[in-house]
């Protein structure tokens, strides 16, 4: 398996400097800064990586199962909120919360809560995380 390669470069003080975050295969680079961790600033910040990271990864192994077990895979999307907070050791990611809509043909909607359930515990974006993770899944067609 390949090894996957992102790259971060920061200049100045905390809240002035400013600096680019970079994903090895070049789809994307851009900046940020305090204002777009901390704040809501321009710009993009590492929990929003991370929870694309999550919705990327669950999406795709949700998708996984439920094509193997012989259901036909339309179109499956999920929203991934990070929650940044800060409390008494300083910062920390608290909880990531996922809502996905799948719509797949031959499922009933407490068997595909059931597969978003089990993807959500295989995931392997999920598993390295030591984050509570909240889900909410329906079904659209």
């Amino acid at each position: 398996m390949p090894a996957r390669i992102a790259e971060a470069v920061w200049q100045g003080t905390l809240q002035e400097g400013s600096g680019t975050l970079k994903l090895g295969s070049g789809v994307y680079e851009g900046p940020y800064t305090y204002l777009s961790r901390f704040e809501e600033g321009a710009g993009t910040n590492p929990e929003e990586l991370l929870g694309a990271a999550e919705a990327g990864c669950f999406t795709m192994a949700l998708g996984a199962r439920l094509s193997r077990a012989g259901f036909i895979v339309n179109r499956i999307a999920t929203t991934a909120t990070v929650y940044l907070e800060k409390n008494e050791s300083g910062f920390s990611v608290t909880r990531i919360d996922l809502v996905t809509e799948g719509d797949v043909s031959g499922v009933d909607e407490a068997s595909f809560r059931q597969h978003a359930e089990e993807a959500e515990n295989t995931c392997i974006i999920s598993r390295a995380l030591n984050v509570p993770l909240t889900l909410s899944a329906k079904l659209i067609n």
